[in-house]
């Protein structure tokens, strides 16, 4: 049964959108994404214009986060604190982040500004989080294998405005959080993604949170920096589908709480590795999309 959408102008099945919400749900469950870094190429892959797709997904990200966030709640694995300080800086960046896109929307860019932002993030982020894990596990199957700490100090650590994170057992400057929040923000903003493929690693290996506690305080602050995005977009833009996004809506909130589920019976190691595998098949795809010979050599757009 297929539905039309108002501001993609296109018709689609409604099952498949239903579906897709559920299954990228399920991801912000198990990994602390708000998972666009996926449902926004997806939804590129089935027609839907980029700038639409981008707007309409920071939408669904939101409810997908909050149902997540419930559950890790319940759990208690959110470190309010360390929350409040990365969104904070993901509000002023996804601020930044907006106006930014409807700059490169005017000048006719958009569409391959956020197809080569995918490419490089996606493939920097994903193969990191592949080697990283990887050696993880190799070294914990090791015999006598030496125990590693948490995380590294570097010059960074000895940043002023230190703030004591009891959650997260940590003593740190509070413009590290902010710093890694207000990047998160502006991408969050041209590339309709929650931020989490990049602000679970950071928020590990940069900012040395335990990994139970990362995936809940990482759902935290993408609800909120994704209201303002969408808030933001349907002023600015006018790229918000609210019939798409309502489909992945519903889908989004019910694969949540399965994910959530699913992720507390995987190890750490576990969850960054197989994140790690999606972000680069996602890569991949988009990769291809760019380089090979398109059916249709032109286009035109109207822009509103």
């Amino acid at each position: 049964m297929n539905i039309y959408l108002p501001i993609a102008e296109i018709s689609i099945n409604i099952f498949l959108i239903l579906g897709l919400g559920g299954a990228v749900g399920m991801l912000s469950g198990i990994f602390g994404v708000g998972g666009g870094f996926l449902m926004t190429p997806l939804l590129i892959f089935l027609g839907v214009p980029a700038a639409v797709a981008v707007g309409t997904e920071a939408n669904q990200i939101v409810a997908a986060s909050v149902s997540g966030v419930l559950a890790h709640w319940r759990r208690g694995n959110v470190d309010i604190k360390m929350g409040t300080i990365l969104l904070a800086g993901g509000l002023v960046g996804s601020t930044i982040g907006v106006a930014i896109f409807a700059s490169l929307r005017e000048l006719g860019q958009i569409d391959l500004a956020i197809k080569l932002s995918f490419i490089v993030f996606l493939g920097i982020i994903g193969g990191l989080m592949l080697i990283e894990s990887g050696r993880t596990i190799w070294r914990t199957r090791r015999p006598g294998g030496a125990r590693r700490r948490l995380h590294q100090h570097y010059w960074i650590h000895g940043l002023p405005f230190k703030m004591r994170f009891r959650k997260s057992k940590l003593y740190i400057s509070a413009l590290l959080p902010f710093s890694v929040g207000l990047f998160v923000g502006v991408l969050s903003a041209i590339m309709g993604v929650g931020g989490g493929f990049i602000m679970v690693p950071a928020m590990i290996y940069i900012l040395g949170m335990p990994t139970s506690v990362v995936v809940g305080t990482s759902l935290f602050q993408i609800i909120f920096v994704t209201a303002n995005v969408t808030f933001l977009q349907s002023v600015q833009t006018q790229t918000v589908d609210i019939v798409l996004a309502g489909l992945l809506l519903i889908g989004g909130v019910i694969g949540a709480q399965f994910g959530t589920r699913i992720g507390a019976h995987l190890k750490g190691e576990q969850l960054r590795g197989l994140l790690a595998l999606i972000v680069l098949a996602v890569c991949l795809k988009l990769v291809w999309d760019v380089v090979i010979t398109p059916e249709d050599l032109f286009s035109l757009e109207i822009l509103r």
